[in-house]
């Protein structure tokens, strides 16, 4: 024999002869292993008969201590799954077919659920852009795939929203609502009720393709949760003061007012007004509106509906504040028997508002009516210096009226006793009624 083919044969035999030392080392843990835990178990039977709580307590040690190693045991296998799954979806999504793009976007969303280090990693994974791009497809469940992942990225995370922003999703959005399905609506309506919650980033919402898309919702035949949901988007939106422009500019708040009457959208309508009446072009556009104060008037009734009832009144005060033109609509739309019954019956915030409203009511009623009928004195305030010829002309002053008064009484007096016809009561009249106190 070589004396390489001896060296390769002993090399051969020392490899063989290392893996089993391995395998019987692996052997031999499990072995001793299972011989602790049936000791364990063993020592605990012993014991059973002195001490039956010890047995329980240590048994239910050792039990604890296997479930645990079979928890880490599967932890460890659900999350090399995991990582599995998430690296094949994200495979598929770069470079597989339009079907493999679709698959591996529904497993994106499921594994998007779970936790939001895995959203953020698939952000930095390019994730994202290639979601934005399926949006743009005209095949309706790929398309559905690819918003439902998004939403569910966004959920929880500026940068995955931010990111969203600058791959132009707000550019994807359907032109035409009659061209897409409800349930794609409503999807898109979630989305944007997740992107809009966002504040101080340089991406403006409140663009012109955005806005025509929420109102071409709000007034379409559309179920009341995708027009609950656009609704949030407005409020969202109407937070913002820079948003106030465009959102008025495009007819927003006609759009507001109208489905302000519908009670099942009304408290979110009014919260999006609520902001906007706070600006002078939201104010604006409300003073200029058919439908105020009536509509709001009407709300005023909605006892079942106490934060309309809020909302509403508190939109009436900053209408009617400093305008009174504009609370001469309302008192002419018959607001103030509204008013009272608010302020007896509704909330307490509500009773607030409506007690607000009627004090402005009764100051202004008060101005227009004027000093009382009768005779009439300058006022002078108490403890001003006065000349000596002033308190004299209002002593005179006085006089002639105590005179007057004095004169009307007798008058009086004399008509009544010449009706009863008897000269005898005349003095007793006199005398009755000369005593009684004066009116000035």
């Amino acid at each position: 024999m070589f004396p390489s083919q001896v060296q390769t044969l002993n090399m051969s035999t020392t490899t063989t002869s290392s893996s089993s030392i391995w395998l019987l080392s692996c052997r031999k843990l499990k072995f001793f292993t299972r011989i602790r835990r049936f000791l364990h178990s063993k020592a605990a039977r012993k014991q059973y008969g002195s001490s039956a709580s010890d047995h329980s307590n240590k048994l239910r040690i050792v039990n604890n201590t296997d479930e645990e190693e079979d928890l880490v045991v599967e932890k460890t296998e659900s999350e090399l799954d995991g990582s599995m799954a998430l690296q094949k979806s994200v495979k598929r999504l770069h470079f597989g077919s339009w079907e493999e793009k679709e698959m591996a976007a529904k497993a994106i969303e499921k594994l998007a659920k779970e936790d939001v280090k895995v959203r953020k990693l698939m952000a930095e994974l390019g994730v994202i852009h290639m979601l934005v791009s399926m949006v743009d497809t005209e095949v309706v469940g790929r398309r559905l795939a690819a918003i439902k992942a998004l939403i569910e990225l966004a959920d929880g995370t500026f940068t995955n929203k931010e990111l969203m922003l600058e791959a132009g999703i707000l550019s994807k959005l359907p032109k035409d609502i009659d061209a897409v399905d409800d349930q794609t609506r409503h999807e898109f309506a979630e989305l944007l009720l997740s992107l809009s919650s966002i504040s101080n980033t340089p991406f403006s919402l409140a663009k012109t393709e955005v806005l025509q898309f929420l109102i071409a919702i709000l007034e379409s035949a559309t179920s009341i949760e995708t027009k609950e949901t656009c609704l949030g988007v407005a409020c969202n939106l109407s937070a913002v003061l820079e948003n106030a422009r465009p959102l008025v500019s495009n007819g927003t708040v006609h759009t507001l007012l109208k489905l302000s009457s519908f009670k099942e959208l009304s408290e979110k309508a009014l919260a999006a007004l609520g902001h906007l009446v706070l600006t002078l072009m939201g104010k604006k556009a409300m003073e200029d509106s058919s439908m105020v104060p009536e509509s709001l008037i009407e709300i005023l009734t909605w006892e079942n509906k106490p934060k309309c009832q809020e909302l509403s009144a508190y939109i009436l005060m900053i209408l009617a504040h400093q305008s009174s033109t504009q609370r001469d609509k309302m008192s002419k739309a018959g607001i103030v028997p509204v008013l009272l019954e608010v302020s007896l019956l509704g909330s307490p915030l509500a009773q607030k508002r409506a007690m607000k409203l009627l004090q402005w009511f009764k100051d202004e009623r008060q101005a227009k009516m004027g000093p009382h009928s009768g005779p009439q004195t300058a006022r002078i305030a108490i403890g001003s210096p006065l000349h000596p010829r002033e308190v004299q002309e209002g002593k005179k002053m006085m006089m002639n009226l105590v005179k007057q008064s004095l004169h009307k009484n007798m008058e009086m007096i004399t008509r009544r006793a010449n009706a009863a016809g008897d000269s005898s009561n005349l003095k007793s009249l006199v005398l009755s009624t000369s005593s009684k106190s004066l009116p000035y």
